[in-house]
C-alpha cells in the first residue's frame, strides 16, 4: 500500500508542474505588466471562458470537463485584476480533515469574481486563512501598477512585490513547483526555473510575443543545456527519430498557456487584452483576445459544452503523432522529426509561420480595438485556423476527434 501511494503521489506531482512569471509594468516596453502561466495537468482538455454570473465579470481558462466553469486556473476580471497559480510542493502541511486538497482553482474563481487589486487578494488571503485546501505560489496583477506573488499554504501567505527592487531587481519574478519561502531542497521544477530564468536574463524585452513564442515553448533543457531546436535535422517527418523528452518548459501534459497583458496606472481596465494557447504548445496556435470584447470570444478556443473547442481538439489530435511510442512511460519520448526537419514540414515549422499571421492581425486591432474591428478579427481567426489545421491534420483517425468550428462551421 506504501508503494501504491508513494506512485499516486509522484503521478500527481508530474500533471501539476507548471511554469509562471510576474513582470512589472517597469520591465516592458509599453509600461504594461505582464502574467504568465503555463499550465500542465492531467486536465488535457482546456477552454477560454467569458463569464458574467456574480461579482466582477471575467474571463479564465477552464477544464473543458467542467461545463459549470467551477474552477478557473487563471484570468483577469474587467477592473484588471489577474490571477493565475503554480502548485508548490514544499509548503504543503497536513491539511484539516474538515479541507479538501487542491482548491486552488475553487479560490481563483472566487478571486476574479470579488477582487478588483492585489490588496483585495490580500485581504481575501488573510480573512480566509484555514479555509481552503490550497498549497501553491498566486501570481496577481491589477490595474494600478501592482504585481506580486503569494507563496500560500492552507493558513499562511509569504508576500512577494515584483515592484521592490530589493526583491525583484530585475522587475519579474519566476515561480514553478516551489516557493522560495518553503523548505530547502524540496518541491519540483528547479530544473525548468533555470531554464526559464536563463531565458529571461537574456531578453531584449519581455513582451507578450517573446513569452509565447521564446518562453513558452522554450526547448533548452535548464540542467543539460541541450537545445532541441539545435540538434541534427531529419530528412522529412518521416524519419522517425525519438529524443528522450523530460523536464523541458513543455512537457507532455502541458495543456494551456495564458499570458495576460494588464494595463498602464489610469488607463481603462477593459483594455487588459490575454494571448492564450488552448492545446499541448507545440501543436497550438496562439489566439489573442480582446477582454473588452470577450463576451464574444473566438469558437475555436471556447465551448459551452463539454466538447473541446476546434484548436484543443486539433492539437491535441497532432500531439497524438508526435508521442509514438505506444508502451512503457510514452510522454518520454518524443519523434522530433514531426516537429522539426530539413523538408520543413515539422508541425512546429508550419505552425510558427501560420502564427505570425495571427499575431501581426492582433497587434493591428490593438492600435484600434474598435468593437467591429475586433469581431472581424475573430471571425477571420476562426476560419483561419480551421483552414490551417485542415490542412495538416493527418488523415488517419486518431485518438481524438474534430468538433465543428467557425461560424460556417467547415471544420467537420
Amino acid at each position: 500500500m506504501k508503494k501504491l501511494l508513494t506512485a499516486a503521489i509522484g503521478m500527481l506531482s508530474v500533471l501539476l508542474a507548471c511554469t509562471s512569471a510576474v513582470i512589472s509594468g517597469k520591465a516592458t516596453p509599453d509600461g504594461r505588466p505582464l502574467l504568465w502561466k503555463h499550465r500542465d495537468t492531467g486536465s488535457l482538455e482546456n477552454k477560454l471562458v467569458y463569464v458574467s454570473e456574480t461579482g466582477y465579470d471575467f474571463v479564465g481558462v477552464a477544464n473543458v470537463k467542467d461545463p459549470a466553469n467551477k474552477e478557473i486556473w487563471m484570468g483577469v476580471n474587467e477592473t484588471g485584476f489577474a490571477v493565475m497559480n503554480t502548485a508548490s510542493y514544499n509548503i504543503r502541511p497536513a491539511l484539516p480533515a474538515s479541507l479538501e486538497a487542491d482548491q486552488e482553482g475553487l479560490l481563483m474563481r472566487h478571486a476574479l469574481e470579488t477582487c478588483s487589486s492585489v490588496d483585495d487578494f490580500e485581504s481575501l488571503l488573510r480573512g480566509s486563512s484555514g479555509e481552503w485546501g490550497i498549497a501553491a505560489n498566486f501570481g496577481v496583477i491589477d490595474a494600478r501598477g501592482n504585481a506580486a506573488y503569494f507563496e500560500t499554504g492552507f493558513d499562511h501567505y509569504v508576500k512577494f512585490d515584483v515592484n521592490d527592487p530589493d526583491v525583484a531587481p530585475e522587475g519579474y519574478l519566476i515561480r514553478t513547483n516551489f516557493s522560495v519561502s518553503g523548505g530547502d531542497e524540496k518541491g519540483q521544477g528547479y530544473i525548468r526555473y533555470d531554464a526559464t530564468r536563463k531565458l529571461f536574463a537574456g531578453a531584449a524585452e519581455l513582451t507578450p510575443e517573446f513569452i509565447i513564442r521564446e518562453a513558452t515553448r522554450n526547448m533548452e533543457h535548464g540542467a543539460l543545456r541541450e537545445h532541441l531546436g539545435n540538434m541534427k535535422l531529419p530528412k522529412d517527418e518521416n524519419e522517425t527519430t525519438l529524443v528522450a523528452f523530460q523536464d523541458y518548459i513543455v512537457r507532455y501534459w502541458s495543456a494551456s498557456v495564458l499570458v495576460v497583458q494588464g494595463v498602464r496606472d489610469g488607463e481603462d481596465p477593459r483594455n487588459s487584452m490575454l494571448w492564450p494557447i488552448m492545446g499541448f504548445p507545440l501543436t497550438a496556435m496562439a489566439t489573442p483576445v480582446f477582454f473588452s470584447s470577450a463576451d464574444r470570444l473566438p469558437a475555436v478556443i471556447t465551448t459551452d459544452s463539454e466538447e473541446a473547442p476546434f484548436m484543443t481538439a486539433a492539437a491535441l489530435k497532432l500531439k497524438d503523432g508526435l508521442f509514438p511510442v505506444g508502451h512503457d512511460d510514452k510522454e518520454n519520448y518524443l519523434d522530433a522529426a514531426k516537429l522539426k526537419n530539413r523538408k520543413k514540414t515539422g508541425y512546429w515549422q508550419i505552425l510558427m509561420e501560420k502564427e505570425n499571421e495571427i499575431l501581426s492581425r492582433a497587434n493591428d486591432v490593438r492600435k484600434d480595438p474598435d468593437p467591429e474591428k475586433v469581431r472581424e478579427y475573430y471571425r477571420w481567426l476562426d476560419e483561419y485556423v480551421c483552414a490551417v489545421y485542415t490542412a495538416i491534420l493527418p488523415p488517419e483517425p486518431l485518438k481524438h476527434e474534430l468538433p465543428r468550428c467557425g461560424e460556417t462551421g467547415v471544420c467537420k
